[in-house]
């Protein structure tokens, strides 16, 4: 029957069964379009973009390869999870492997925000410092005191419930990321074509990294968790008109909109700012302080760096609301966490897993003030941030997988092409770069490797294995303090 033949009732009942199949009451369509630009907005950042500038123009190649077999994987795979399955990553790994493993699942999102906030806010502490005194961007003790002060300030602000934080966090991300790279991007072609030489070789023979060992290569592993987000969206997918259609137009566009947002700003640093100059956590603002000192309108410096403030913390306070409420929900269900862990506070937020998550984050800003290079701690910290987050994908690949063969008639909204193969890409990218991520990048020069691989292999355990380890091993009867039959969904959005 062909589609012009198909009586109306048809598209309405498959909507119905989209919306059965995830449990969702019927939702207001959005357009394939709208969805690209959630993503886009909810995965593209600036703060990356020094990481790469490094490279120069071989951060084209750098980030074309992660998005091709990391986040084009993750975007389809999630998609068809996302729309059979309601819940999101405890659930997706709950129903594929094991409930142990999907507390796994979820405990590693909350858990990599440990090391994201402190590098988060490293970067916003080196652009602050561009507004008051640039040299105070290389001070550790400086950078420690930021992120305790702004880290304490998000728990409160988060505790007290208020509900346009939401809207200001997502105004942040827009104004902050899009508004600055724009004129980034901008101000380096107009240099450029001003006949001024790029601090960084342009030809084509720099296209692809050069070879020095895998310490060439280990930047490419920070790229994955610039590309992580993209499951966020996926539980959107049943409110496109046609999934099936729609949602890989989406993606791809969403794809290529986040590696202009990437690759572009980072190749504008590296016209302006040599590589041995450039700073991972202050580089943006290096970039914009030559830039506007060139045009002689250095009076835009502060203004570029509270717009990248405003992005940086209104990603903070998004993050640090989402996954420990996920945690939350899925402990006080299935009882993962002790009593005092998920006890409420008068606005119901889950005050006591903030001041304990602070409590860490605490003693490990404290790192900032005792290792001499800012740039060394924001980078070790990172790829921990990282290595712990791949644990979720490897889950989440293995999950598609095995209900893929374990439950084929499940209703699903969307079904992926070819989701063997994809998981197969994406599970091997997991773990190459889950492996690359102990080898010390080019940058730590005379460093201990020793030292570097114990710091990231003590991270990873403790933080993404031996805790929630111990949750299960410890975990009692009594902690459940919700019905087993409550939904274990995360309101979090990811968990």
């Amino acid at each position: 029957m062909s589609s012009m033949d198909m009586p109306a009732e048809v598209p309405r009942a498959r909507a119905t069964a989209r919306e059965k199949a995830v449990g969702r009451t019927a939702a207001p369509l959005i357009s394939w379009v709208t969805l690209a630009m959630m993503t886009t907005a909810s995965v593209a950042s600036l703060r990356a973009a020094p990481t790469m500038a490094v490279y120069g123009l071989a951060c084209v190649f750098l980030y074309l390869v992660p998005a091709i077999v990391f986040l084009l994987p993750t975007a389809l795979v999630s998609a068809e999870l996302a729309s059979g399955w309601n819940g999101g990553v405890y659930r997706w790994v709950s129903e594929g492997l094991s409930k142990p493993l999907g507390f796994l699942a979820v405990w590693c999102q909350f858990a990599m925000t440990i090391f994201y906030y402190p590098s988060l806010l490293a970067f916003v502490a080196s652009t602050i410092a561009y507004v008051i005194d640039p040299s105070l961007a290389s001070s550790g003790l400086y950078t420690a005191i930021v992120i305790m002060v702004l880290y304490w300030t998000g728990v409160w602000v988060s505790s007290r419930g208020t509900k346009a934080l939401a809207g200001l966090s997502s105004w942040g991300l827009v104004v902050g990321t899009l508004v600055p790279g724009t004129v980034l991007v901008v101000l380096g072609m107009v240099f450029l074509g001003q006949g001024n030489a790029s601090a960084a070789p342009m030809t084509a023979s720099h296209l692809m990294p050069q070879w020095a060992g895998l310490a060439s290569l280990v930047l490419i592993v920070n790229n994955f968790l610039s590309y992580s987000g993209m499951e966020m969206n996926a539980v959107h997918v049943s409110s496109l008109k046609d999934p099936a259609r729609e949602y890989p137009k989406s993606m791809f566009l969403a794809m290529g909109l986040v590696l202009v947002i990437f690759i572009l700003p980072a190749l504008a640093i590296s016209w302006v700012v040599p590589s041995d100059q450039l700073s991972l956590t202050a580089g943006v603002m290096q970039a914009f302080e030559a830039f506007f000192g060139h045009f002689h309108v250095g009076w835009l410096t502060p203004i570029a760096a509270v717009l990248l403030v405003a992005a940086a913390l209104g990603g903070m306070l998004t993050w640090l609301a989402g996954p420990s409420k996920g945690l939350l929900e899925i402990s006080r269900s299935e009882g993962y966490l002790p009593p005092y862990l998920q006890k409420l506070n008068k606005n119901g937020i889950q005050q006591n897993i903030l001041v304990t998550q602070g409590i860490v984050t605490t003693v490990i800003a404290l790192m900032y003030a005792l290792i001499p290079n800012v740039s060394n701690v924001y980078w070790i910290f990172s790829t921990i941030t990282t290595q712990v987050y791949l644990i979720v994908y490897l889950l989440m690949f293995a999950a598609a997988i095995r209900l893929r063969k374990t439950q084929p008639d499940h209703p699903r909204g969307y079904r992926a092409p070819a989701l063997g193969l994809l998981c197969g890409v994406g599970l091997a990218a997991s773990l190459a770069a889950l492996a690359i991520g102990f080898v010390p990048p080019s940058q730590f020069g005379g460093g201990s490797v020793l030292a570097y691989v114990g710091i990231i292999a003590a991270g990873l355990i403790v933080l993404g294995l031996l805790i929630p380890w111990a949750f299960l091993k410890l975990r009692k009867p009594g902690w459940r303090t919700h019905t087993a039959d409550a939904p274990a969904d995360a309101p979090g959005g990811t968990a």
